[in-house]
């Protein structure tokens, strides 16, 4: 008898299990299908293989080999210390959101440039008014924070809206296709002087921490709009509230925080010209998304079943 594999997601539908289901029976394994963590948590005590979104489903898996995360990001794993002492392999999702979140970035970015904003409101007010000064994507100088499949599935698309440059910055500063040029972190001040739209696309890690700070804000010009997509904890929040009140930006983006879900009572949700999403543009509400998450999991089964190495494998030290 093989392995027993437990899967935790209410999205799939029954053609993605079975497609799931097959490589398992293909090799002897067995699978349970769980919607929550809830239910699944009294059922992982022989679990050798795990798909999911918590850190409880680890905690409760003490046979558990390898870890396949939802999600791209990995940082509530690093957080919760549930790898701590325990030789368990880490997958993540990396790759099946960039479509779907580079299509948001850009909606947010023309929502934005275009003002759409204020002309709903004119016509919510039925005020038929014709003329504001707006910005294009077209001959903008964007900025791209993080060169992985977010940002560089990002620079792919925004490419055919003919941007006057676009520049990507790294840790390493190494080439990525549709860039035309990678930047390392520590030039990342040289590169915001003149920008129109900063794009953030960084995984949660110490080194990520705050870099939208006040003394980069006040780098950029008074014209630039921002769109954070990566972690919350990226931005300096107050400085963030602090520039647009001041019209030291002319707009930001948020679908993710540092605090989530955003509590009623917060003064984020008040602030002109910030526009907020409750952490959607990447999650699962796209079939498209949804193929590739499950078929990236079902093509490491084979390679582990196989004893063949993880594609997918994250860095839990790393954090991503």
């Amino acid at each position: 008898m093989g392995p027993r594999i437990v899967f935790v997601n209410p999205h799939i539908n029954e053609d993605q299990k079975k497609r799931i289901s097959l490589v398992a029976d293909k090799y002897g394994a067995s699978i349970a299908f769980y919607s929550s963590t809830s239910p699944a948590i009294p059922n992982l005590a022989d679990a050798e293989i795990v798909y999911g979104s918590s850190p409880e489903l680890i905690e409760h898996a003490p046979n558990i080999k390898w870890f396949c995360a939802a999600s791209a990001g990995i940082d509530n794993y690093v957080k919760s210390g549930v790898f701590e002492g325990r030789d368990i392999l880490l997958t993540n999702s990396s790759g099946a959101f960039g479509l779907t979140i580079a299509e948001y970035i850009i909606m947010m970015s023309l929502y934005m440039m275009r003002r759409m904003p204020e002309y709903d409101k004119f016509i919510k007010e039925k005020v038929w008014t014709g003329y504001m000064p707006i910005k294009n994507l077209k001959d903008s100088n964007i900025v791209v924070l993080g060169t992985g499949d977010l940002g560089s599935a990002f620079a792919k698309r925004v490419r055919a809206f003919e941007p006057k440059s676009l520049i990507g910055v790294s840790k390493s500063g190494n080439p990525v296709e549709h860039f035309d040029r990678v930047v390392k972190t520590d030039d990342l001040n040289d590169v915001v002087s003149d920008v129109d739209l900063l794009v953030m696309c960084l995984p949660g890690t110490p080194e990520t921490t705050g870099i939208l700070s006040r003394e980069l804000i006040d780098r950029m010009p008074d014209s630039a709009y921002v769109v954070n997509v990566g972690r919350g904890s990226a931005v300096d929040e107050d400085a963030l509230v602090s520039a647009l009140k001041e019209g030291r930006l002319a707009g930001a983006t948020l679908d993710v925080l540092r605090t989530e879900p955003l509590p009623p009572e917060s003064p984020l949700w008040d602030v002109p010209n910030l526009y907020i999403t409750p952490h959607i543009s990447g999650q699962e509400t796209t079939d498209w998304t949804k193929d590739k998450n499950y078929d990236m999991f079902a093509e490491d089964l084979e390679n582990y079943l196989s004893g063949n190495p993880l594609v997918y494998l994250a860095d839990i030290r790393k954090g991503y």
